[in-house]
């Protein structure tokens, strides 16, 4: 289905009334075997979307929480390949939309050629890649096009309008709104402008713009649901759910109970 699964699930969310939660993981940590047990339990909780992060060691534009992330993935097994194989997985019981979260290097290092036909193989549906701008990588995106996989643009406050416009020429899926000129993880992003400028792009550009960075609790989930964004992406709560378990019941247990939490908050609006 690729790109229409995602489509179909942004349709459902709106005509029940409340934004997509998506959910991010950086694949293998602390292994891949956790990371598909959270995955699965994300899901089960509520979550609409997941995100598969791929472990890099020098990720653009995450802080200190899934920077540490990314380096026990590694260590634990975590790779572009690994996350295509959870991928898979995933898709014997799930029909969830799954976005792969990566960087450049690791695509350069599997195959630029080679890897939208193995991403819709494994079930992915789209593609981020947070430092690709939008004149790169032709061959990679016509690979995306022929599959029917969209490629996520992401927006900043620093994003001008000429700019957005170019980012979200043609772009399917949804966009991603980043709501700090910072990193991921912080406490303090301006949450309320962050929706008033993705729902502006929104209705420009005829596409749903999900809100992310910052968004570390319910009380922030239900805050952009009332704003009306089309979605909500929460990573570094749940990363940092995962790391302060010890066992994988415990991550599995704080993955769904975490996410069960967001997701009833974009309901009680």
């Amino acid at each position: 289905m690729s790109v229409v699964r995602i489509e179909q699930c942004f349709a459902a969310c709106k005509a029940e009334g409340r934004p997509a939660l998506i959910a991010y993981l950086t694949i293998g940590d602390p292994s891949v075997e956790d990371s598909l047990a959270c995955a699965r339990a994300a899901l089960s909780a509520g979550a609409d979307i997941l995100e598969l992060g791929v472990p890099f060691s020098d990720p653009s534009a995450d802080g200190p929480t899934i920077a540490e992330a990314s380096q026990r993935a590694i260590a634990g097994g975590g790779s572009l390949r690994a996350a295509l194989a959870l991928a898979t997985e995933l898709r014997k019981d799930s029909d969830a939309p799954l976005v792969l979260f990566t960087y450049v290097n690791p695509v350069i290092a599997f195959g630029e050629a080679q890897l939208p036909a193995a991403a819709a193989a494994a079930g992915i549906d789209a593609l981020l890649l947070v430092d690709l701008p939008p004149e790169e990588g032709a061959e990679l995106r016509q690979g995306c096009r022929d599959r029917e996989l969209a490629v996520i643009p992401l927006l900043a406050p620093t994003t001008p309008p000429e700019r957005a416009a170019i980012l979200l020429r043609d772009a399917r899926g949804f966009a991603y709104y980043v709501s700090v000129t910072g990193v991921t993880g912080t406490g303090s992003a301006p949450l309320a402008q962050a929706a008033s400028a993705a729902n502006a792009l929104s209705q420009a550009h005829s596409l749903p713009v999900v809100v992310g960075f910052g968004v570390d609790s319910a009380t922030k989930a239900e805050a952009l649901a009332r704003a009306g964004v089309g979605g909500v992406v929460v990573g570094s709560a749940i990363v940092r759910q995962i790391a302060s378990a010890t066992t994988r019941a415990e991550r599995v247990d704080g993955v769904r109970n975490l996410v069960a939490q967001l997701r009833a908050a974009l309901q009680a609006r």
